[in-house]
Order: C-alpha cells, then structure tokens, then sequence
C-alpha cells in the first residue's frame, strides 16, 4: 500500500462518528505534526494554520472529520442493544452489517439485526426495517454480559470495512470517504506547501459534527475569520444503475466536481469562475454537480462575519452514507493538484476581486 492509500485508510478506518471524533483528530494531527501550527477550538475542530506571507489573505480549506454513525441507547434483559442514529442513515443499507462499538475500556464487535424474514407477514416484508426495530447483537445472552464488556449507554458505534483496491486499482472501497476525503486532500495540500512559498495563511481545518448541523464549521470559521474558503467534501457519483442525468452527471475517474449549488450555499461566482479557469491553467480535468438536499460546511462557513466568499470542491463518490463507498484515486489526485494550485495563486487582490 502506497503512503497515500495508507493515510486514507487509517483516516477512513478510524473511528469517529459526529461527537466522537478524537480518534480520527489524532490521525490528521499525526500526519500534519511538523507542517503547520495545530490547535483545537472548544468544540473539538483542529485547526492547522501554515503562513506564507503572514499579511496576505487567510486562505481556510475545510473538511470535517465525522461520520454518520449511532450511539447506544439502551440494553435489554437478553443482552441485546439499541440504538440512535447519528447523521443521515437510511434504513435499508443497514440491516446485517459488522458494527463496531467503541467503549472506554475498548472496542466491540457486533452485527445489526432484526426479526428474522421468516416470520414477517406479506405486508411486513414490504416495507423498510425502522431503526427502532434494530438492534445489535454483540454475542451474549444477558444485560449483565454486555455490561462486563463495558458497554453503557452513550458509546458511539460505527460500520467495520476495511479500506482496499477493488478490481481495477484505482478504485477503492472503504468507510467513511465522506468525509475523510476532505480531511485526507488538507493535509495533502498542507504538506505539499513545507518550504514553498505562497501570498497567504493557510488554514487547514478538520471540522467536527457537519453530519449532524455543520456546527463544527461554525465555530472554527468564528475562530479564523477568512477571507475565502473551500470546503472539500464529497460528491454523489451519478455513474450507477439507476440514477437519472437529472440527479448527477458526474462519474468516477473523470475528475474533481465544482459545486454548483447545495441546499446550504450558494457558491461565490468570481471564486468559481476563478477555480475553473485555474483547473484549466493546470490541466485538471473538471466536473459540475448540484446537490438540491443536504448541506456543507460552506453554509456556515459563508455567514461568518461579513460574509466568506466559498466554494466546494468535491471527488464524485458511490454508495455515501452506508456502510462502504467507492472513489477513484485518480480524481483525489487531480482534487489536491487543484487546491494546491489555488492557493498558490490567492493573493490579496485576487481574494479581494471576488467581493468586489
């Protein structure tokens, strides 16, 4: 496994559901240490900040480190323990997946079930299995069990898959890419900047809770107040059986994606057209895709202060929020020459032209 491919799997097989992140936080803090200056703000982001020219423009790149996951709720007589959901789960991809809970004396191994197929009636067996009628097996037969392996109410739980190649190399399976992609293209970015020169500071940011509000990004971008941000994130792969042009256009291989529009945010026009041209300056081939639901830390991102000219800057991804997603390495690749490129150029009148 190449040194690229290994930090994204220890990124995405951390275990760091919204609230939880500590474990993913130390992985980015390892591979930044010696790069930049890295703090913490209250809520838990971790913040990277890289100086350049420390009068130029802060430049802030934003990736949040949680993923959608579940917490425990509560353990019946038999042993058997229930669940919250914890970011936006649907239902179906849940069912019979290897869990793993995450308690203070260690991890835990389960699996998602439910009342067998057998035994449902006609109509049951039509409808979508509720969360509220989950729950995990962790292989015991008692309350007391469960309670000598240290679980207790509150312990986060998260899908087991390990990260690896599939049939062409290129492209990898692997939990949680939304959004150790973000995470992972940062410190890229920030490491690729030891000893160059650039008209700015850069602020790397691995955000917490965006699953469930995008609050981390709230409070880091109070911290930094920027002047311009992109927020890197994942996109929805409109290359599998199914989806219709109209829903995504964009397909693995092809590049990174220029959001257009998300239910959060409008991007910046002159900070969009200015990611275009570059990409072409550099040869990086480029996607557009539209996400009508659902947000990134952009929305928040671009409220703080006066206003944050913003834009996201995502790799199309397959099957997100579920238990395993599928990226082309080679639109990661293309993503981190872009923002690299970008920041390289983001002077003081550059960023000023786009509020202009």
């Amino acid at each position: 496994m190449d040194e690229t491919l290994q930090m994204i799997a220890e990124l995405c097989e951390a275990h760091g559901p919204s609230g939880y992140e500590g474990p993913v936080r130390e992985v980015v803090r390892r591979y930044l240490d010696g790069y930049a200056e890295i703090s913490t703000d209250r809520l838990g982001s971790l913040i990277a900040r890289k100086a350049g020219d420390s009068k130029g423009p802060k430049v802030m790149l934003a990736g949040h480190l949680d993923e959608i996951g579940m917490l425990v709720t509560r353990i019946d007589d038999e042993g058997f323990i229930f669940f919250q959901t914890v970011g936006g789960w649907w239902e179906q991809v849940m069912l019979a997946q290897r869990v793993v809970i995450r308690t203070r004396r260690g991890m835990v191994t389960g699996v998602i079930g439910s009342k067998p197929p057998h035994v449902l009636t006609a109509d049951e067996r039509k409808k979508i299995v509720e969360t509220h009628r989950m729950f995990i097996d962790v292989g015991v037969g008692s309350r007391a069990e469960v309670e000598d392996l240290g679980i207790e109410p509150g312990d986060p739980v998260t899908p087991i898959c390990p990260t690896e190649r599939l049939g062409n190399p290129d492209y990898v399976i692997a939990k949680a890419w939304d959004n150790r992609y973000g995470c992972a293209a940062m410190i890229d970015v920030l490491r690729g900047l030891r000893g160059a020169s650039h008209p700015n500071v850069v602020y790397g940011v691995a955000t917490v809770q965006e699953e469930v509000g995008l609050r981390g990004a709230r409070t880091a971008a109070q911290s930094i107040r920027p002047d311009v941000a992109f927020v890197l994130d994942v996109g929805i792969a409109g290359d599998v059986p199914g989806v219709e042009k109209y829903e995504s256009t964009t397909k693995l291989g092809s590049g990174p994606c220029v959001l257009l529009y998300d239910g959060s945010m409008i991007p910046n026009q002159g900070l969009r057209h200015f990611v275009l041209d570059v990409a072409k300056q550099e040869g990086v081939p480029v996607q557009h895709d539209a996400m009508a639901r659902g947000g990134t830390d952009g929305g928040q991102i671009q409220l703080v202060g006066e206003g944050v000219p913003a834009v996201v800057i995502s790799v199309p991804t397959r099957y997100i929020h579920s238990a395993a997603a599928v990226f082309h390495l080679g639109d990661y690749q293309r993503a981190v020459q872009l923002v690299s490129a970008l920041v390289r150029r983001l002077d003081a009148a550059t960023v000023e032209a786009f509020t202009n």
